[in-house]
């Protein structure tokens, strides 16, 4: 063999072995077929032409943006990133849940009490928010704290099927690991079947459809935005959440883009002693799914039937994937800044850190020197 070829014969297999990691338990990951989505999915009214609906129509993407999108993705070098390591929090778990209160490990994955009870709300611990354990984007800080070291949970709420949102590996660990029921919206249990989370432990709900667990009722409401892990998108309902025990509630936002709709969940299901609403990874060309700070701002004015000056709003959806091409601690100036405008009392917490709403602790702005 001569030189040419032994060279061309290693770079084919290097490039074959490089695209074997790359799709290694790709199918897993992707979840259950459109054929095993279906019959669950369709029970809902919302389920039309093989697809969910946003009662807003809206695009995910501006025709003709493919272009610039992928040449900014090309060039973006470092931005999105933050200049220095991310601090982390050490988690508390107090023996028994708060009244009130949040712990945020990173994006959107929280955990919340309410009047004792603890829902752990779109857990993903993986490096990668990716079908892929080899390519796609990946963490900018590591979780506070091991998946096996969180407290027990009464429900376990997923809002959509990304990957940023649910996550195989988290969810079977947390199978072996938790006992509490997987509340999901409607169609999204199939994905956890094929992962093999007990039939009895899957609860799924459409819009405005809720369970109970003790005294705590979980109730999935509407969202603006998408569903899809392979190449089929909307199969699987999105949603957030209304988490409401006997005295206090809260809301989850999940993922979303801002619908006046929101208004009416206030209206329904407020107001609200926390809001947790998604502040990052939004761009002109998809801001019918995505909202941007100042509409979470306006988002949490609605849920609070329009005082702006009720309850607390806790940021997510930012900080630990790179989703967008916005600097890494924009979001949270332009929060602050909006939230100032308008009288919302806002808490920024660092990855890990718990907020009991009963106890505020004094706000420091550890964000601003990262970027």
């Amino acid at each position: 063999m001569n030189a040419k070829r032994a060279v061309t014969t290693v770079l084919a297999t290097a490039t074959l072995g490089w695209l074997t990691r790359a799709a290694w338990g790709l199918p897993a990951q992707i979840g259950a077929s459109r054929a095993k989505v279906r019959p669950y999915a369709a029970v809902s009214p919302r389920y039309r032409g093989k697809q969910f609906h946003n009662s807003d129509p809206g695009s995910t993407m501006l025709p003709g943006s493919e272009t610039g999108i992928l040449k900014a993705l090309i060039t973006r070098g470092a931005a999105g990133r933050p200049r220095r390591p991310i601090p982390l929090a050490t988690p508390l778990a107090p023996v028994e849940a708060a009244d009130v209160a949040v712990t945020w490990y990173g994006h959107s994955s929280v955990l919340v009490e309410v009047d004792g009870y603890r829902v752990l709300a779109d857990p993903v611990w993986s490096r990668r928010v990716s079908p892929s354990t080899f390519l796609g984007p990946s963490r900018m800080h590591p979780t506070p704290v091991p998946l096996l070291d969180l407290p027990a949970v009464d429900a376990i709420v997923i809002s959509h099927d990304h990957y940023d949102h649910l996550d195989m590996a988290t969810v079977r660990e947390l199978t072996s690991s938790q006992k509490a029921p997987f509340v999901v919206p409607v169609g999204l249990g199939a994905h956890l079947r094929r992962w093999r989370v007990p039939e009895e432990r899957i609860v799924e709900l459409d819009w405005d459809e809720a369970t109970t667990v003790g005294a705590l009722t979980l109730t999935c409401t509407e969202a603006r935005h998408f569903s899809g892990r392979g190449l089929v998108r909307n199969t699987t309902q999105w949603a957030s959440w209304v988490l409401a025990g006997p005295e206090r509630k809260v809301f989850f936002g999940g993922d979303s883009g801002y619908t006046p709709r929101f208004a009416d969940l206030g209206r329904r299901y407020g107001p609200f002693d926390l809001t947790l609403l998604p502040v990052g990874a939004y761009d002109p060309r998809w801001a019918d799914i995505h909202m941007n700070p100042e509409e979470a701002v306006q988002t949490h004015t609605d849920l609070e039937q329009g005082d702006a000056t009720r309850g607390l709003l806790v940021p997510v959806h930012w900080a630990t994937f790179n989703l967008a091409f916005h600097a890494w601690s924009e979001p949270i100036v332009r929060l602050v800044e909006a939230a100032k405008a308008s009288g919302t009392t806002v808490a920024v917490p660092m990855p890990g850190q718990r907020i009991d709403v009963a106890k505020p602790t004094p706000q420091t702005p550890w964000w601003i020197t990262l970027g």
